[in-house]
């Protein structure tokens, strides 16, 4: 375990603070244990060779499984990946409760509850991770010198002493920021935070989380910092530009950008201290599946942005999606990582997206390092609706997941199954990813929650392999005129219909199953590929995930699952990944893609793991809490494996 004197290496990346130091290789200090999101590990005591000697080694419950049931809370979700701060290990839950625990023993050491409210009905229940900040101005032993930071679904930002779990009482109003004021139109359960914020210097970046599909002028997508010693408000930038002098403005038509929201960046942020840049991954503009009110380009919404740390200004921005109407966020953590280009080393970023393409851009400039090619792309026949006429492809890497589904394309477990899905499909528009909502019904393939999502990548700076987890599950989205709306809604009851306000169509979603329940695409349902960032090309694709817990019987078939949650990588050549909807954590040979371990949870691993060592052994631990969406098994446990003590 690390000393107290390598306790204030502990936020150097997270921080901001001079680059000569460096963070020790036992600790993970921020949510993807850099402030780049790499989810990388020098660790190297488990290899493929001895990592069967994983066993559990401690099991902690945060005793809110009943509390979830008993409040209803469909959604109720367990996210949390935990870092390694002052000795702790420390992570947030979804029911809005900050824990610390012993990292060799899973005893707890406090506890805070940052709830401001419960049982409020919200568009999403998780809390992804928390922060960390190290006062180099603060005397050792002194209050809230090294600070836990957290982003909660009440929409504050929350200080706390990192030693003791106690608020922070200099930072805003008794250790909060209450982060609803100064954003127009939030709606009570629509707008908070689901991701952790990101220290870079001596300020706090924190993105926002909002409702979707709700109206025309939904919450502010607003990225703020704050002072991370007082909470002061420093400066906002927003996705959507509100000045008319702002280029980007031009490309929201008849000023429709100064009555649209959101577009906000629910997933994580990266900072690059080196360089005094945050990078941002942008959502949708409201609502998502109709934007015959905000016609044009929009942006930034759908994007990955740099801004300079020094005052929110806007360094460079590259548009993933164009007048976005398919839910397409930018859904992961950009994450920085080096590009080896023949004796060249590149400083490059690189964005996850949810129809499974990898941007790969130059962090100082945002210029593709591949060729990135504007495409026709299928056109909408909605009144009042206008296309993007193309959208940009990345040439490399290959798309990470198919991105068209046909009628024979269908799958199903029986021949009148697999009619069924045949049948289906041609009813529907299905003309690839970019397919526009209609008011028949379109096929949204690989889906809003397919390709890559909030787990976002890893990556390996010695063998420059990026890790990515995909689901491949198809939607259909069908466009209800308005005066309609209250007929679908009793004709379809359990199926997700939202109003869309201020436009003249609802919206309905729904996943694409056979009579039997099972996707009418193809398997692998999930997969784990590696891609060699030097060419572009894909090393290996892993099915991830079986039918274990999702049959009648547990008969684990290896078709894949859809996924949430995310991968690590680790010096000692493994790749560990839970996110399936069968309740393991995996170890993947990194360099082969072979699932070569596997350890039972006592519910669904939707979280990104994190490892560290400590006790002369190293930890694989991962939040075991299920997925109410998913319908994995919920739990509220925090699962840590090791090998056997000598």
């Amino acid at each position: 375990m690390r000393s107290p004197a390598l306790a204030p290496l502990l936020v150097l990346v997270l921080g901001g603070l001079p680059a000569a130091a460096s963070v020790d290789d036992s600790d993970w200090p921020s949510y993807g244990r850099d402030a780049g999101g790499s989810r990388y590990s020098p660790l190297a005591d488990l290899t493929p060779e001895n990592v069967e000697r994983l066993e559990v080694a401690w099991t902690f419950r945060t005793g809110e499984l009943d509390e979830a049931r008993s409040a209803k809370w469909k959604s109720a979700t367990f996210e949390a990946t935990p870092i390694l701060a002052g000795g702790n290990l420390v992570f947030c839950s979804g029911q809005q409760r900050i824990f610390a625990l012993d990292p060799e023993t899973g005893r707890e050491r406090w506890r805070a509850d940052v709830a401001r409210a419960r049982g409020v009905k919200r568009a999403d229940a998780a809390c992804r991770g928390v922060a960390s900040w190290l006062d180099p101005a603060a005397e050792p032993g002194a209050a809230c010198r090294l600070r836990i930071l957290t982003a909660t679904l009440d929409a504050e930002l929350i200080a706390l002493d990192a030693a003791t779990g106690a608020r922070c009482a200099g930072f805003g109003k008794g250790g909060s920021v209450d982060l609803d004021r100064g954003i127009a139109h939030t709606e009570r359960g629509h707008y908070g935070v689901t991701s952790p914020p990101v220290v870079i210097g001596e300020l706090v970046f924190v993105g926002s989380a909002v409702g979707d599909n709700q109206r025309t002028d939904d919450s502010s997508g607003v990225v703020r910092a704050y002072d991370v010693r007082t909470g002061e408000y420093r400066f906002g930038w927003d996705p959507i530009p509100k000045n008319p002098e702002d280029p980007a403005f031009a490309t929201w038509e008849d000023g429709s950008a100064l009555r649209t929201g959101a577009a906000n960046a629910w997933a994580q942020l990266s900072a690059d201290p080196d360089r005094g840049l945050v990078f941002v991954p942008t959502g949708s503009a409201s609502p998502d599946f109709f934007g015959g009110e905000r016609r044009g380009e929009n942006r930034w919404a759908n994007s990955v942005v740099a801004l300079r740390a020094k005052d929110g200004s806007l360094a460079w921005g590259f548009q993933l999606v164009h007048h976005d109407l398919w839910d397409y966020d930018a859904p992961a953590q950009p994450t920085l990582v080096t590009v080896n280009r023949g004796s060249q080393k590149i400083a490059a970023v690189v964005q996850a997206t949810k129809m499974g393409h990898l941007f790969v851009l130059d962090r100082e400039s945002g210029k593709p390092l591949f060729p990135v090619e504007e495409r026709p792309v299928p056109q909408s026949d909605v009144p009042g609706e206008a296309t993007s006429p193309t959208q940009p492809f990345p040439v490399k890497p290959d798309p990470l997941v198919p991105q068209r589904l046909r009628p024979e394309d269908a799958f199903g477990i029986t021949p009148l199954d697999r009619a069924s899905c045949r049948k289906k499909i041609a009813s529907y528009r299905s003309e690839g990813i970019f397919t526009p909502p209609s008011l028949e019904g379109s096929i949204i393939f690989p889906g809003n929650a397919g390709g890559s999502n909030w787990g976002s990548v890893a990556f390996d700076p010695k063998s420059g392999l990026l890790y990515a987890n995909t689901s491949r599950v198809a939607h259909v989205v069908k466009l209800i005129p308005r005066d309609e709306l209250d007929a679908a809604r009793e004709a379809n009851p359990g199926k997700e219909i939202s109003p869309m306000r201020g436009t003249p169509f609802g919206m309905m979603r729904d996943v694409l199953l056979s009579p039997l329940m099972i996707p009418c695409n193809p398997p692998p349902w999930g997969a784990l590929a590696a891609i060699d960032l030097a060419t572009g090309e894909r090393r290996f694709e892993s099915v991830l995930g079986t039918t274990r817990d999702l049959a009648p019987v547990p008969i684990p078939i290896a078709w894949g699952t859809p996924n949430q949650g995310g991968p690590i990588v680790t010096a000692g050549g493994l790749v560990f990944i839970g996110a399936a909807m069968d309740d393991f954590l995996r170890a993947f040979d990194a360099s082969t893609g072979e699932e070569i371990w596997k350890g039972r949870l006592p519910a669904g691993g939707q979280a990104t793991p994190m490892t560290y060592r400590a006790g002369g052994r190293q930890f694989v631990v991962i939040a075991a809490g299920g997925h109410g969406r998913m319908t994995t098994t919920l739990g509220d446990s925090v699962v840590a494996f090791a090998p056997s003590k000598p």
